[in-house]
């Protein structure tokens, strides 16, 4: 270590005294400059090299590589499908209440109100009134109808998976036996009465309440159980109490699959004078395929009254033949329908209040083709029925001041061709028109006495986009029914013709007016013998909403 010193020290040294030395070497006389130096250079011929490209490699280099094959096990959640995303229209304003209140011509008084209660998704309730009665005894003497109903209906959904129901309502339909006018007229007779000697009224109390799941279930099996029940009292002394059973299960295969069983039990007991039951049992078994394209049903209805059982088909095949546009379906079907004091009286409301209920057993052999072309939605059907104990009408006597029908049963066979159409031709108008055709065959009765037989109905609806005015136009044709003149011989009345028209515009968010013009051709067609329909009539009212 120390010589390494001293030799560094000794190097230094020595060079620090030769760089002295040096120095001292240099001339030290002054130098002149006697011209300064330019230097340049002369001109040169530019070489341009153009560069090349080397050769492409044009070898073909193969190469193996060696891949293990290994399964890969990967969870992960089933796809959403989802459409594509298009505009969405305005939703409208919800309100959980309306009515209508309002008067006319002649001396009219109309009332409809309706409100529902929602407590979230597990309890709703509501509550409806109705009435609509008119009085056009300066024209025709005892001219007058009046409907009223009431009803509250609820449903409560339990977290267990299942939800009840129940509905209450009371009804009361009044006619008056006016008949005796068109006895006047065709007679030249001056029969008159008082109000309460030609009045009726079908006052009905009734009610339901079912059982059933309000929840998909994780077996994909639907349940219900429900009872109805009806009682009937007219001015006649006329009573009828029904009371209906009904079971219902349902099993889906593959979410599209159902197989279903009804058991219903429907109790009917009828009496004026005499008691008269009508008791019916039924057994509904049915299993639905769905393909791609097309749909069978495969179903029974086993059917009983007084021991007498009864074998009716449910079966229905249908297909697409241009998805969308055409399909075409086939089927055949049947049943008990029962002709109760209630349903008769419903359809009829002159008839005798003594009658004998019966049920119409049927069989119904049908086809047809539906489908959507240019927007226009159709279903046009053609088929053949055979009904046993079908209820006819005729008056009970000819010259009876009162004029009432009594109830005739026929077995009649019926072809029949109907269609419907809907077209939305704009945004806010859509225009639905029906059209049906029967032609009656009776066993024994020589006409299908007041059943009709081409009906033709179409509607008009147009709703602004605000929701605050909606018009509505109405059509109505109906050929005269056939029934029996003072000689027994068979006739058909007058046909229907009928327009009606109506709007309903609301001024505020909540308050609005209606008006409603009925029967604008004026027409007094007689829709049962001896009873003339009302002419031209006029509602008008206002609208609430909240």
């Amino acid at each position: 270590m120390i010589n390494s010193k001293y030799i560094c020290l000794f190097l230094f040294f020595s060079l620090v005294s030769i760089a002295a030395f040096s120095q001292d070497g240099l001339p030290t006389e002054e130098v002149d400059v006697i011209k300064s130096f330019n230097a340049r250079l002369i001109n040169a011929e530019k070489v341009e090299v153009k560069p090349q490209l080397p050769p492409l490699d044009t070898t073909t280099l193969r190469q193996e590589y060696n891949i293990l094959t290994k399964t890969i096990l990967v969870e992960y959640l089933p796809p959403k499908i989802r459409p594509l995303s298009i505009s969405k229209d305005k939703l409208q304003k919800g309100y959980n209440g309306y009515l209508k209140l309002g008067a006319g011509l002649p001396n009219s008084v109309y009332a409809l109100g309706t409100y529902n209660f929602n407590s979230g998704k597990q309890f709703d309730m509501g509550l409806d009134v109705y009435h609509y009665s008119a009085n056009n005894n300066s024209k025709v003497e005892n001219q007058r109808f009046g409907d009223t109903e009431l009803g509250a209906h609820g449903t409560y959904y339990f977290d267990q998976g299942f939800a009840i129901n129940g509905q209450l309502g009371y009804t009361s339909n009044t006619v008056h036996f006016y008949g005796y006018n068109d006895i006047n007229e065709e007679f030249d007779r001056d029969i008159h009465f008082d109000r309460s000697d030609v009045k009726q009224n079908f006052a009905t109390f009734e009610g339901k309440a079912s059982i059933f799941n309000g929840e998909r279930t994780e077996a994909d099996f639907n349940y219900g159980a429900g009872i109805q029940f009806y009682f009937l009292q007219d001015d006649y002394a006329a009573r009828e109490n029904g009371f209906v059973i009904d079971l219902s299960a349902t099993k889906w295969f593959n979410g599209a699959h159902p197989l279903s069983i009804k058991l219903i039990t429907d109790f009917t007991s009828y009496k004026r004078e005499e008691k008269n039951s009508l008791n019916n049992f039924y057994l509904q078994p049915s299993y639905t395929y769905h393909g791609d394209r097309f749909k069978v049903k495969l179903g029974l209805n086993l059917a009983s009254n007084e021991d007498e059982f009864s074998f009716f088909p449910d079966i229905e095949a249908s297909a697409n033949v241009i998805e969308g546009i055409l399909g075409v379906y086939a089927g055949a079907t049947g049943n008990l329908q029962k002709n109760s004091f209630r349903n008769l009286s419903d359809y009829n409301p002159f008839i005798q209040s003594r009658v004998e209920v019966k049920n119409t057993k049927y069989y119904d052999l049908f086809g047809g083709v539906k489908g959507n072309a240019f927007g226009i939605e159709y279903n046009a059907k053609i088929g053949y029925k055979v009904s046993d104990d079908l209820a006819m009408f005729l008056l009970t006597d000819y010259d009876a001041e009162i004029a009432r029908f009594d109830v005739l049963y026929d077995t009649v066979s019926i072809f029949y061709i109907n269609g419907t159409v809907s077209a939305p031709l704009f945004k806010g108008l859509e225009v639905i028109g029906t059209i049906s055709q029967s032609v009656f065959s009776p066993d024994h009765q020589e006409k299908a006495w007041h059943l009709p037989t081409t009906s033709i109905t179409a509607s008009a609806i147009y709703t602004t986009e605000d929701n605050k005015l909606r018009f509505k136009g109405d059509f109505f044709l109906e050929n005269g029914v056939p029934y029996k003149n003072q000689n027994e011989v068979a006739e058909n009345l007058n046909a229907l013709f009928d327009i009606s028209v109506g709007a309903e515009y609301f001024f505020t968010e909540n308050i609005g007016g209606f008006i409603q013009l009925n029967n604008l051709a004026n027409n007094k067609r007689q829709r049962w013998h001896r009873y003339p329909v009302m002419g031209l009539n006029v509602l008008a009212g206002i609208s609430a909403r909240f």
